[in-house]
Order: structure tokens, then sequence, then C-alpha cells
């Protein structure tokens, strides 16, 4: 009975090591095809840059760079997010809280641009008056969104006991003496 329950264990052992080598490749993976769609999104962002450039800057391109810009900004954040969970074993839920911000910020800058269009219109339409209230609710309700999510933030970092951001690893013997 002793040398079943001694098998059982020891598969268990192994089993667990399988998966999490398998879970660890898979996070490799992820990471690397994350970082090659960052890389192409910070070339395209340049491109646009400097297309915003010879258009002197106009509100539509000067849009268009900073939502590329902020998309860049999620691809790192949730690439950090890969990297913490591939050394730490854990999720943490910080770096969704960010990536949710960045994402809600996103679209608030882009519904900003579209009203600001529809409200320069000469023409005054029922349509367009429907899409402006729409707006202005939507953007309502991501303002709620915004504020939910640093709060939650906030709470998240009044509650840890170091004051140290969501991921950080507690520092190892070598660097304790250093």
């Amino acid at each position: 009975m002793a040398e079943a329950s001694q098998n059982e264990g020891r598969l268990t052992r192994v089993s667990a090591v399988i998966f999490q080598h398998t879970e660890h490749a898979i996070y490799a993976v992820l990471g690397l095809l994350l970082a090659a769609t960052a890389i192409l999104a910070l070339i395209d962002a340049a491109g646009l840059t400097f297309e915003a450039i010879h258009a002197l800057g106009k509100a539509p391109q000067l849009l268009e760079v900073v939502d590329r810009l902020l998309f860049l900004l999620m691809l790192v954040e949730i690439l950090h997010t890969v990297r913490v969970s591939m050394r730490s074993g854990r999720l943490t839920c910080e770096p969704f809280l960010i990536v949710g911000l960045i994402a809600s910020i996103r679209r608030v800058l882009v519904i900003t641009l579209q009203s600001s269009e529809i409200m320069h219109a000469k023409e005054w339409t029922a349509e367009k008056e429907a899409l402006f209230r729409a707006s202005m609710i939507e953007l309502g309700v991501l303002a709620g969104l915004i504020i939910t999510m640093v709060i939650s933030i906030f709470l998240l970092h009044r509650a840890r006991d170091d004051d140290r951001p969501a991921g950080e690893e507690e520092p190892g013997p070598e660097t304790k003496d250093a």
C-alpha cells in the first residue's frame, strides 16, 4: 500500500514538472510573438509620426499616432505580465487593470475626436445628434470605468505590504548582500 502511494506521489511530481515546462514553453512563445508584434507596432508608429509631421500636426494624424503609441504601450504591458508570470509562477491582476486603463483612455481619445468633428460640422442632423448623444453616454461609461480601475490599482498598492509594483520579485540572497 505504501509503495502505491509513493508511486502516486512520484507521478504527481513528474506530471507537475511536465505541466510547468509546457506552461513555460507556451509563455516563451507567447512572449516572442508579443515582442515581434510590439516591434512591428513601433515601426508603424514611427512611420505614422513622420506622416503626422509632414501633415503639420493635423488632429486626425496626431490622434492616430497617439492611438498607435497607446496600443504599443498595451502590448509592452502585456509582455511584462507574461514575463512576470513566467518568473514568479503567479498571475497578478494589476497589469491587466493597467492595460484596461490604457485601452479606455485610447477609446476616450477616439470618441473625443469623433465628437469634435461632429460638433464642427455645418449641418446638424438628427442622425448626428443621436451619434453625439451615444458618444457622450459612452464617454460617461468610460469615465466611470477609468475611475474604477484607478481606484482598484490604488487599493492593490495599499493592500500590498511593501510598496513595490505587482510582480516585482523579492530580492534574492545574491542581491541582499550587495
